[in-house]
């Protein structure tokens, strides 16, 4: 079972169809800051091409400390962007696809 809950829907409609409203900017940006990091883009790519992925393995993966990519896990996660499944004694993740669609839809990927 999953233990975050589930996030609405990032904000707008496509950039293209009208200028956005402050509070739709705020939200959009900070879904987009989330991943504005080198870090945590090598992480969703790390896990989003593997299924899931336990906090385990991610440290040697990406090269950095487990405190540091706790940090950025939690970034992903309270941004909708993954989601965390608490088995045992470590927590898997695993890649929200439609956060991500969401996110393409509104920049017009």
């Amino acid at each position: 079972m999953a233990t975050t809950e589930p996030t609405a829907d990032i904000c707008c409609p496509p950039l293209s169809t009208g200028p956005l409203q402050t509070a739709d900017a705020e939200t959009l940006a900070s879904v987009l800051k989330a991943l504005a990091d080198p870090v945590r883009l090598q992480l969703v790519s790390l896990i989003a091409s593997s299924g899931e992925e336990c906090a385990c393995n991610l440290p040697a993966a990406v090269g950095k400390s487990q405190p540091t990519v706790s940090h950025h896990l939690r970034q992903l996660v309270d941004a909708g962007i993954l989601d965390r499944e608490q088995r045992g004694k470590w927590a898997w993740f695993s890649l929200r696809q439609e956060r991500l669609d969401e996110v393409c839809a509104i920049l017009s990927c």
